[in-house]
């Protein structure tokens, strides 16, 4: 049997891709977050070079920029903390979400950072061709992630997918359990 195909739900590999996506997004939270405070810096000191009007458009790449940088690194650490959440997730499935999130923190934050580096009378500069394929990954990452999660808590039978570590329980322990809250 090939190993993409295996379900996988609480293994080494879960923790490991959940690790990686938790300390990801921390450490770029803090990378974009320092540019944040450069550029109010460069804000603040009214640098020239950011702040005139022929340089506006440094000025917005760079701040879109640091906000899709922030909000990529908010989503990083949203999918680590769902991951353990998503039971029988498949290797492959995990691979393709992953690497589409990590792309696209490094594609969309860092297209609009090149594009404000070197600007053509008031255009962006090649870097900004980043930005669509970054977009692109997170919409795939993005999608594949509400795909999964619209099947977290169905029952086994009706979606092959199985509860949140809750097994079916028998009629009698349901009802035992409902009447102790009738009584309470």
């Amino acid at each position: 049997m090939n190993q993409d195909s295996i379900p996988l739900s609480n293994d080494a590999l879960s923790g490991a891709t959940t690790h990686r996506h938790l300390c990801f997004g921390w450490w770029s939270l803090l990378c974009f977050l320092s540019l944040g405070i450069v550029l109010e810096t460069l804000h603040g000191f009214k640098i020239g070079w950011y702040l005139d009007v022929a340089h506006s458009t440094r000025r917005l790449m760079w701040t879109l920029a640091h906000a899709h940088g922030v909000l990529l690194s908010l989503v990083h650490l949203a999918f680590g903390f769902t991951l353990p959440l998503l039971p029988n997730v498949r290797v492959r499935w995990r691979r393709i979400v992953s690497s589409s999130l990590i792309g696209a923190s490094f594609f969309l934050p860092g297209g609009f950072f090149l594009g404000g580096v070197v600007i053509y009378d008031g255009d962006p500069g090649l870097g900004i061709l980043l930005v669509p394929m970054g977009a692109l990954l997170l919409f795939v990452a993005v999608l594949l992630i509400a795909r999964r999660v619209n099947y977290v808590g169905e029952s086994p039978s009706s979606s092959g997918v199985k509860n949140l570590g809750l097994e079916e329980k028998s009629g009698s322990a349901i009802g035992k359990r409902q009447g102790r809250r009738h009584r309470r």
